[in-house]
């Protein structure tokens, strides 16, 4: 039965036993039906011991979830993540940040993740910005959104521009009961459309059919003359 991992989040303190040392790293039993995967790779940048001395079999260790899936996976890391995980920065999603760097292109921006996230020129007001230091300065606190984030590069691209607002529902009664014959004018010209493409697409078929009947014609008068 796979391992439940609901409530647990990356970036969360857990403490655990190694319960297997390999090449590749350790297994750690955390107390949640399967265990935990240490990676070698994982160890704190600044750890001066080898791996084994930091999790020698049977010893209590403390780490940080890197990493979670469905099927009862944990990943951890022995290097304290930042306040913003990397796994948990989602396009679209907002955050509070310090600018801490003014460019000619844009402005760099800390907001709590393993590395400053960048606003282009272009995407730091919904207004025309000459110079990102007209809106900007160091240590201004700024409201962004995530625009993309690259994992092979670790780039995350921001914007200061505001949140495309959410089309506005009417409730009102006459305008609902437009809705279904609006919907049912659109059927109908949306199915009249396919017996046009479906008529044409029959009349192409038959040209193509045709045009490869003549090819095979000609084909077959050419070796017969050939062969003559």
């Amino acid at each position: 039965m796979a391992a439940e991992t609901g409530g647990l989040q990356v970036g969360a303190e857990v403490r655990g036993k190694v319960r297997h040392l390999g090449i590749y790293g350790a297994l750690v039993d955390i107390g949640r039906g399967q265990d935990a995967l240490l990676h070698i790779s994982q160890l704190a940048q600044n750890e001066k011991r080898r791996f084994d001395e930091v999790a020698r079999l049977g010893s209590e260790i403390t780490a940080f979830v890197y990493k979670t899936r469905q099927d009862g996976y944990v990943a951890l890391t022995m290097e304290k993540p930042p306040p913003v995980p990397w796994a948990t920065i989602r396009q679209g999603k907002a955050y509070t940040g310090q600018v801490i760097r003014v460019e000619d292109f844009g402005v760099f921006v800390d907001f709590g993740a393993e590395r400053p996230g960048m606003v282009h020129v272009s995407e730091m007001s919904d207004n025309y910005v000459r110079s990102p230091s007209d809106v900007a300065a160091v240590g201004q606190e700024v409201r962004v959104r995530v625009l993309k984030k690259n994992g092979r590069s670790r780039q995350i691209d921001l914007t200061m521009k505001s949140a495309p607002e959410e089309t506005a529902i009417h409730d009102d009664e006459d305008e609902a009961e437009d809705v279904p014959t609006a919907m049912a004018q659109a059927f109908q010209r949306a199915m009249r459309g396919e017996a046009v493409v479906e008529a044409e697409t029959n009349h192409q078929q038959n040209d193509r059919s045709n045009h490869r009947d003549k090819q095979e014609e000609i084909l077959a008068r050419t070796l017969r003359g050939s062969q003559s």
